[in-house]
């Protein structure tokens, strides 16, 4: 009996999941961001330290928390300090994701929160053409009320939504993945979407997406699949090829790891410290 896919789409996330976190850009940016608050805000590095955490925690991004306590940001000017000054030589070509990538057939969509300058330049170290996507969904995508018409990023018109003229959409916001479903063009249950985020990956599982959280080892709830790295992908979701998983792979299926976590809960442990 043939199998049938059940994904139509699949929506890739770009930072710390088509590239391991492991190399640091992900800190880089962290350091970039503090210092661009240090200078906006005109406070200490500790301070910055401190108001980078509340504003993510609070927004969801920096950019996100400055426009909204009404600091004169243009995001050009933010991603351009903060992206423009990554250590991109870290990013290494990967000819095995490209293969990856270029071996699945439904369309693919980079679903990310940076600009589209910073999708670029990483698509191009990792050595993936940006054809290899139906289309980028980025930051200008999700925010052309922030750009003059110039700047406009798609020339398509997004869902209307009640944002107001300052809003910045970003994933995990309920707007940014509608959005995306949207520009997709699938229905939400019909597409599978890959995130290094728990926020992002519990996001897309609340409009109905089927998810894969990427870079961890132990599922959330809102997960229907977990890769420690991308490169993982066909053996964890070959149904994304249209092949039946094989028994003793994921999805509860026993394996070593299960078995040696199972054996350690069963042992006596005494608390670090005690």
């Amino acid at each position: 009996m043939e199998f049938k896919t059940p994904f139509d789409c699949v929506l890739f996330d770009l930072d710390d999941t088509l590239y391991s976190s492991k190399i640091g850009i992900g800190q880089a940016c962290k350091k970039n961001i503090e210092e661009f608050l240090a200078i906006k805000c005109g406070i200490t590095a500790e301070e910055a330290f401190s108001l980078r955490v509340e504003l993510f925690r609070s927004y969801g991004s920096s950019l996100a928390g400055l426009i909204d306590l009404g600091y004169d940001v243009h995001p050009d000017e933010y991603h351009s300090f903060v992206h423009g000054r990554l250590p991109y030589e870290r990013i290494e070509p990967d000819a095995e994701l490209r293969e990856l990538l270029l071996a699945i057939a439904q369309p693919k969509i980079l679903f990310t929160n940076s600009d589209r300058q910073h999708a670029r330049r990483a698509l191009q170290r990792l050595g993936i053409d940006e054809e290899c996507f139906e289309r980028i969904i980025c930051f200008e995508t999700m925010n052309p009320h922030l750009f003059n018409s110039e700047e406009g990023d798609d020339d398509e018109r997004l869902p209307s939504q009640a944002v107001r003229p300052h809003e910045v959409i970003l994933k995990p916001s309920p707007a940014a993945m509608e959005t995306a479903a949207w520009l997709a063009g699938f229905a939400p249950h019909r597409m599978l979407f890959l995130d290094d985020s728990e926020r992002n990956i519990a996001a897309g599982k609340a409009i109905g997406i089927r998810t894969a959280l990427v870079g961890k080892r132990e599922k959330t709830k809102e997960a229907d699949y977990v890769l420690e790295d991308i490169s993982a992908l066909r053996k964890v979701i070959p149904e994304i090829w249209g092949e039946e998983k094989k028994k003793g792979g994921e999805h509860g299926a026993v394996t070593t790891t299960t078995i040696t976590r199972e054996l350690d809960s069963m042992r006596q442990a005494s608390p670090i410290g005690a």
